[in-house]
């Protein structure tokens, strides 16, 4: 047996990815505009939950002036063989300032996880 087993989210449609995706992100946004750990890090891999811990959330959160995330638009997205990476132009209500959110979404056992995510 294969260990690269292919996974299906790369190979969906795009409309279809961003159909699994766009709600993701903003449950993902909608927590951290909450300051909610658990409703922001509810669709990340282990390996994102052991960097955003409770503490790290708060000091990102800490930092003025305190920004929240509003209008997303999404520029494109990338195909790899077990991830795709989604770019959307991100609006924050501080600014009118045009930020990049870059994510990079897997599937881990039959779920869609956030495994990298940065907003710029």
């Amino acid at each position: 047996m294969s260990l690269n087993r292919e996974l299906k989210l790369p190979n969906l449609s795009e409309d279809e990815i961003l159909s699994i995706v766009e709600p993701i992100m903003d449950s993902c946004l909608e927590g951290s505009n909450e300051g909610d750990h658990k409703k922001h890090t509810k669709d990340f891999t282990d390996r994102m939950k052991s960097i955003v811990t409770p503490e790290e959330l708060k000091r990102q959160l800490s930092i003025e002036p305190k920004i929240y995330w509003t209008k997303r638009e999404f520029v494109c997205l990338f195909r790899r063989s077990d991830s795709v990476g989604i770019v959307w132009k991100q609006k924050t209500s501080s600014s009118n300032d045009e930020l990049i959110n870059q994510a990079i979404f897997k599937e881990v056992e039959g779920k869609i996880l956030i495994d990298h995510c940065m907003i710029c």
